[in-house]
């Protein structure tokens, strides 16, 4: 079992934590991490870009000039796609991009991205995380108590008001809890704080 270092919010360590081999200590499928992370964006793409057509666009319903003898190159329409003001060829119209990766792939990936953190030295256990109100500065010192990286993701068992709203002005701090953990969030920030609460959870739950 891997084991990381349990700190307080003073940035002091106060004792280690053994963490699950099935969540983070498995071998890294980057292939199932690259399926859920396209999946992840392609779901969030709007799919409201539209242009016109040759047949949508206005005008052109006259031949500009007669077919033969003037020396210039034929021509139906004065919309046709390579004319200035012509339709668009394959013109991309509004569709759903959204589609489904498989649940086993979707947890493969999470433990693979998890597993990942551990072996980059990039999780950072805190033994709890309170605030008596929300408080941006105590939280800038916290993350600067722990090292953390300027990009970081703050993971919590439970949604606790305070620390949400002390993270939510500092740029690049994003909180979670853990029934809401994706892969590309996990992925797209650096340091990855997390309560020993939440670990436990985490364990429980992705098991």
């Amino acid at each position: 079992m891997p084991k990381v270092n349990v700190y307080n919010m003073l940035g002091e360590q106060v004792g280690e934590i053994e963490l699950s081999d099935e969540i983070f200590g498995i071998e890294v499928n980057q292939h199932a991490v690259y399926e859920v992370v396209k999946n992840h964006l392609a779901n969030r793409r709007q799919g409201t870009q539209s242009a016109k057509t040759r047949a949508e666009v206005r005008g052109g319903g006259r031949k500009p000039w007669r077919q033969k003898g003037t020396g210039r190159a034929r021509i139906g329409s004065i919309r046709a796609p390579h004319w200035k003001g012509g339709g668009v060829v394959f013109a991309p119209k509004p569709r759903d991009y959204s589609y489904r990766v498989p649940k086993k792939v979707k947890r493969l990936a999470l433990k693979s991205v998890l597993t990942s953190k551990v072996q980059n030295n990039e999780i950072i256990v805190v033994d709890e995380l309170k605030f008596d109100a929300p408080k941006t500065k105590e939280m800038v010192k916290v993350l600067n108590n722990l090292k953390a990286d300027r990009k970081a993701l703050i993971v919590t068992a439970e949604k606790d008001e305070n620390v949400v709203r002390s993270a939510n002005n500092i740029p690049n701090v994003e909180t979670t809890i853990v029934n809401n953990l994706n892969v590309y969030d996990i992925l797209k920030y650096n340091s990855f704080i997390i309560t020993k609460d939440a670990v436990r959870k985490v364990e429980e739950v992705y098991a």
